[in-house]
């Protein structure tokens, strides 16, 4: 097999491999004597089968197993015994001319294939001893639990039907249809629909026009959709809503006791505080490790310049452009109203996506030496974490994660991540500073990364979408709901 490299351009490499056909032929050969003695052809006894009569039967066939052979495994070898890693999976091509493949199997030419891919280049590992970093801690007070609680617990709270008229903090069941112009619309339709007055679940108007509604009155209310409703068609427009109150029920006190967290499926009311105290210092920790992370990643991103593979650049690239439009579309936003142009965006995150390159090729290199290993355990707790997002799914996604290629690697790779930056902050000062909630959850723009600063239309974006969907209708209910607070406080 002869290796000849036709391109060393920077990180570019195309090399063009060349098998002699007597070379192919005899391994043709061995592969058909390996069988002779298994074939089976009419009028031959098993292992009798003349060797010319096998060949024309089956040596096109067995050649062009040999060729799918090698494409499959020989690439690998050559990067390896020329020290070079592959950027990507190297692009393969042969003849296209159906006359030269004909000789090729037939053992009548020489079977040739060009190699083009991008080296990873070589990383030289720096000194992270200068690296400091602060890690914010939040000491959340006991106010804030039972702050918390209560949300919990007017979430859960009891309500007793009531005769008289419905008052903010009453809960009103209802059925309702509503229409634009007489005509009902897709999504606005309820049955037996629970609301308390003065949650602010349904867009602005509506739970008002229904305080002073008694069980079986019958109304309609006509109300404006806001011009931000992420459903176009009835963003600004007013409609009506036909509405049948089915009941009124007034609220029960709330008490925070063995009651509300047996109602709750918790032994008690002090287990309760435990595990609210639990999610909060978890939801805290992300944010500290989310800024922790940052200072690391930035000032490492100061101590290394090197070319990154265009193809790495690429695909990071058409993945943050994805996202990107796909938040502008459901929010309804543009490029200009987010104070940028496209072409300006397209600048900024091609920038972010080299850095992400250069970082995770780093992060790969110090991971690498310093034995950074991803266990079949941890791997099999982030898999069935993602069938927690999706119950009902599992198969699909168990699935999904057997027979696509490069998903398990996918699955892996954040983990991998995650735990070389454990090791680095073993490796650099860490100090720890006590700060508000407050303080803990701003941005500090002048503080704020080049990851961030390039992110900042996707989190407008993503802040515009938030704010439409706290007005959006639920896939299969009706459109007037917004998400209520008492909601979030039960998750």
């Amino acid at each position: 097999m002869q290796v000849i490299e036709t391109l060393a351009d920077g990180l570019k490499r195309e090399l063009k491999v060349v098998i002699p056909a007597k070379d192919m032929e005899a391994r043709m050969n061995e592969r058909l004597e390996e069988v002779k003695g298994r074939v089976r052809i009419n009028g031959f006894r098993p292992g009798k089968v003349p060797f010319a009569h096998m060949k024309k039967m089956y040596g096109k066939s067995v050649m062009a197993e040999l060729v799918n052979e090698i494409i499959r495994d020989r690439p690998t070898e050559i990067l390896t015994g020329r020290g070079e890693k592959s950027a990507t999976q190297p692009e393969i091509a042969m003849t296209e001319d159906q006359s030269e493949a004909d000789k090729i199997l037939a053992a009548e030419a020489d079977f040739e294939f060009t190699l083009s891919y991008e080296v990873i280049p070589p990383i030289e590992l720096k000194d992270m001893s200068s690296i400091s970093v602060t890690r914010e801690v939040v000491e959340i007070p006991e106010s804030e639990v039972e702050e918390q609680i209560l949300r919990i617990a007017e979430s859960a709270r009891s309500y007793a039907d009531k005769d008289g008229a419905a008052e903010n903090g009453d809960r009103v069941t209802m059925d309702y249809e509503g229409k634009l112009d007489g005509v009902p619309f897709d999504g606005g339709k309820d049955e037996g629909a629970e609301l308390v007055l003065g949650s602010n679940r349904f867009i602005p108007g509506f739970e008002e026009q229904l305080v002073g509604a008694k069980a079986g009155d019958e109304k309609v209310i006509t109300v404006n959709f806001p011009a931000e409703y992420p459903a176009a068609n009835l963003a600004g427009k007013e409609a009506t809503f036909d509405i049948k109150v089915k009941a009124v029920a007034g609220a029960e006190a709330v008490e925070i006791n063995d009651e509300l967290a047996s109602k709750l499926g918790i032994e008690s009311v002090d287990r309760l505080k435990e595990i609210v105290r639990g999610q909060l210092e978890s939801q805290f920790g992300t944010v500290t490790r989310q800024k922790l992370k940052r200072q690391l990643l930035d000032q490492m991103d100061t101590l290394y310049a090197f070319d990154t593979p265009s193809r790495l650049v690429d695909a990071e690239f058409e993945q943050i452009w994805r996202q990107i439009a796909s938040d502008l579309a459901q929010s309804g936003k543009t490029f200009e109203d987010e104070d940028t142009t496209e072409e300006k965006a397209r600048e900024e995150y091609r920038k972010l996506a080299e850095r992400r390159v250069k970082l995770g090729l780093v992060l790969s290199e110090i991971g690498e030496k310093a034995g950074v290993e991803v266990s079949e355990d941890e791997l099999n707790k982030a898999l069935y974490a993602q069938m927690q997002q999706f119950p009902g799914q599992e198969k699909e996604i168990i699935k999904y994660f057997r027979e696509t290629p490069g998903a398990i690697a996918g699955l892996r790779a954040p983990i991998f991540e995650e735990k070389v930056v454990d090791h680095l902050l073993t490796q650099i000062s860490v100090t720890d500073k006590t700060v508000t909630k407050e303080e803990l959850m701003a941005e500090d723009e002048d503080e704020a990364s080049s990851e961030d600063k390039a992110e900042k239309p996707k989190k407008k974006a993503a802040k515009a979408e938030d704010e439409a969907g706290e007005e959006s209708a639920p896939k299969k209910k009706a459109a007037p709901k917004k998400k209520a607070a008492a909601e979030d406080a039960g998750e």
